[in-house]
């Protein structure tokens, strides 16, 4: 896996498992949402000082971006869409 692949698994599952949306970390970190996408989806090549303020707003260090996922990991799956919580279905009687 390359840099940039490492640095868009990485970014996106320590992002979803904390249930930061992109928009959020991407407003805390001082970036687009769109260009925070385009990292994810490895479409942008962003700058090491980017990549420390990410680090640093997900308050890990910024090895962390570039760490092997274990071997058959399943690819962080994105969040869900949308602002509002899923409707529960109600009972009708």
């Amino acid at each position: 896996m390359n840099a940039r692949a490492l640095v868009a698994w990485n970014v996106r599952r320590i992002r979803v498992d904390r249930g930061i949306p992109q928009e959020q970390l991407a407003y805390d970190a001082g970036i687009d949402r769109s260009y925070l996408g385009g990292i994810e989806q490895q479409k942008k090549n962003p700058s090491i000082d980017l990549l420390d303020r990410i680090a640093r707003t997900l308050g890990i260090h910024l090895s962390e971006l570039f760490a092997e996922p274990a071997k058959g990991a399943a690819p962080p799956k994105p969040m869900s869409r949308g602002r509002k919580p899923p409707r529960r279905c109600r009972n009708r009687t």
